[in-house]
Parts: structure tokens; C-alpha cells; sequence
């Protein structure tokens, strides 16, 4: 599957799962629509194990589901559990799920000991990390399976040793992108008309817009990362440039900058504010489309720019390779397919010659 694929899986997964689910009757079923129709995985029936026995105490205990290939464990509740509460368990045992998977795993042969235990009650996947000392959950709430499914990989994947900063840090930065491009996308104000209803120019002018859409995500996110990184020279300069706009005035401002990192130093105008002239040129084309059309700010695209967006979030830390496949799924599939994305990965950003002082 594609990356746009996967994410539109995991949309069709969150929707059929939402405020549903009993241990005993639906256990089974999640687990096999998640690693089939999300994380694609062939023939699962044959290579999971459901209810593998387990001796504890003489007496016979069952693993809800054990996979064999990555060696994980998981332990499935039902909606409504919270997985950090204690349960009575046989014997008068009162164990967390972790606690109650980590003692059937404590009875496993060497070879079967877990790598990852996961906890489930439907509406959460916790992961453990089994290679740590003290584990602690990576939590992924159903909601967030569209964006955070890349966290998952492990289930069926050997070549995974650890779920990583720079994954999670990656998969954070995706949900971010796609709050900008929903609050971007009511200001667009985009007809809501059937395709085969559209005009030749009202589909023209839809087209338009999406691909504005797409290049301006880009290019703010292009200017988040190259602030943090120091690529233009010093932290924070688009924050700081945007913050001392009005809302109204903002669309102008995104304008003009945009302007100026497509202008060299050389041909700038000599008088040009401080404001602007401190930025770097970006060569490579990535603001040099002038037709992109950008629509009016709100407060709260404001306030998401400047606060969840870049006070709140360090882009330095994100991994390329992670981060490109959840921005490129975040973004619209159809204008990408029609050439309108422009996508300047992390790597094309340190590239010499792209900035020029």
C-alpha cells in the first residue's frame, strides 16, 4: 500500500471500531481488520496465534493474542477498561493489563518471550517496550490511528528494534500539518459540488485552490523547520516575523515573505525592512510561484502557527524519511497525483545552494 492508502485504511478502521468493542466477542476481529487491512499483512489467521495456553501456577491461562514472526504479546480489554487499573485476576491477584501479559510471559519458552507487549480496551493501544529496562507505554489513542499508524510497524515487522523519538517526534509533526491544512482549507471556501456537477471553471478554480492549499502547507512547514534548524540564521525568525502582524494583515505578510525568500540579495531593494531583508534566498523554486493563492487568516490559524506549531514544537528533531510519508499522506492525494505538491524533503533542505546568504 501507498502511504495515502494506509492513512485512508486507518480513517475506515477508526470509523468501523469507534465506541465498539467486547474482550470475548470482538478481540479477535480488531486484531485481524488492523494487521489485514492497515498495516497489510498477508495470511494472518495462519500466522497469529489466538489463545495460546499458558501455565501458571498449574493452572492453564490463555494470551489473547500471541504473534509469532515479531514475538509480541498482547493483552485485549474491553471498551471502557482503563489499562492502568488494576484487575482481579485467578489466584486474588490484582495485575494491570501489562502486568497480567508480563506474567504470562514470564512462563514462555526463551525463544517466545515477548520484544513488545501491547495492551488494548479498543478505544487505546498502549506498546512496552520489552528491550527497556523500566517500560513504559507509547500510547495511541483510535482517534490518532490515521496519523500514528507508522507506530505500529512492529507488529509485523522484525527489522523494528525500538519505537523512536524521532518517530514519534515525526508522526506529531504529521497531525500538526494537518491541522494547518484543515484550518486553511475552510478559508478556501471551496464549493461543496459534486465532481460531475462541476463546470469546466469551477473545476479549474477548484484545482487551483487545492493546489494553493498543498504549496502553502508546504512552504509554511518549510519555513517552521528552516527556523528551527538555524537555517535562517537564527531561531524563530518566522514566528517572530508573523507575531507582530494583525490577523488581517497576515495574508500580506505570508505574501511579501514569501516574495523575498524567491528574490537573491543582490536584486532586493536596498531600502527593503529589516523585517524581511534578514531573511535568506531560497533557490530551488519552492516560492517562486506567484499564482498561489492564499486565503485570509483567522485568530485561531494564527494562534496555531505561532503556538502549537512553533513555540510548542521543536522541527530540528524530525526524521526525513518518517516525516515525508506523513506529510505527503496529510496533504491532498489528488492534486499531488496531478503535479500540484511540491514537496521539498529535510534532506533537499541541507542540500548546498539551496539558501543563500
Amino acid at each position: 500500500m501507498t502511504d495515502a492508502e494506509q492513512r485512508e485504511a486507518a480513517r475506515q478502521f477508526v470509523n468501523r471500531w469507534m465506541g465498539k468493542g467486547k474482550e470475548d466477542e470482538d478481540g479477535r476481529s480488531y486484531w485481524i481488520d488492523l494487521l489485514t487491512n492497515v498495516l497489510g499483512m498477508d495470511n494472518v489467521t495462519e500466522r497469529l496465534n489466538f489463545e495460546k495456553k499458558v501455565v501458571i501456577d498449574g493452572n492453564t491461562k490463555r494470551i489473547d493474542v500471541y504473534i509469532p514472526e515479531t514475538r509480541v504479546i498482547i493483552e485485549q480489554k474491553s471498551l471502557g477498561k482503563a489499562l492502568d487499573q488494576k484487575i482481579r485476576n485467578s489466584g486474588d491477584v490484582d495485575l494491570t493489563p501489562f502486568e497480567q501479559a508480563d506474567r504470562y510471559n514470564g512462563k514462555l519458552t526463551f525463544d517466545e518471550r515477548a520484544r513488545w507487549i501491547v495492551t488494548s480496551n479498543f478505544a487505546e493501544i498502549w506498546i512496552y517496550d520489552m528491550n527497556q529496562k523500566q517500560p513504559e507505554p507509547t500510547k495511541i489513542a483510535l482517534d490518532e490511528l490515521q496519523s500514528k499508524y507508522p507506530l505500529l510497524d512492529f507488529l509485523v515487522k522484525k527489522e523494528v528494534k525500538t519505537i523512536s523519538h524521532e518517530m514519534e517526534v515525526s508522526i506529531k509533526a504529521g497531525g500538526i500539518v494537518g491541522l494547518i491544512y484543515d484550518a486553511f482549507l475552510k478559508q478556501y471556501r471551496i464549493p461543496d459540488i459534486k465532481e460531475k456537477d462541476e463546470t469546466f471553471e469551477q473545476k479549474e478554480k477548484r484545482e487551483h485552490k487545492l493546489k494553493s492549499l498543498n504549496a502553502l502547507c508546504v512552504r509554511i512547514v518549510f519555513c517552521l523547520y528552516a527556523e528551527d534548524a538555524g537555517i535562517f540564521g537564527k531561531r524563530n525568525m518566522f514566528h517572530d516575523y508573523l507575531e507582530t502582524y494583525e490577523v488581517k494583515d497576515c495574508r500580506r505578510a505570508l505574501l511579501e515573505l514569501f516574495k523575498i525568500l524567491d528574490t537573491p540579495v543582490s536584486e532586493r531593494d536596498e531600502y527593503l525592512e529589516e523585517e524581511l531583508a534578514q531573511f535568506p534566498y531560497v533557490n530551488g523554486g519552492l516560492f517562486a510561484d506567484e499564482t498561489i493563492e492564499i486565503p485570509p487568516f483567522t485568530e485561531e490559524i494564527k494562534e496555531l502557527l505561532l503556538t502549537k506549531a512553533s513555540e510548542d514544537f521543536d522541527w530540528s528533531d524530525i526524521s526525513p524519511t518518517i516525516f515525508g510519508a506523513v506529510f505527503e499522506s496529510t496533504l491532498n492525494p489528488e492534486t499531488r497525483r496531478s503535479g500540484g505538491m511540491h514537496y521539498t524533503s529535510i534532506e533537499n533542505i541541507h542540500k548546498p545552494g539551496l539558501f543563500t546568504a
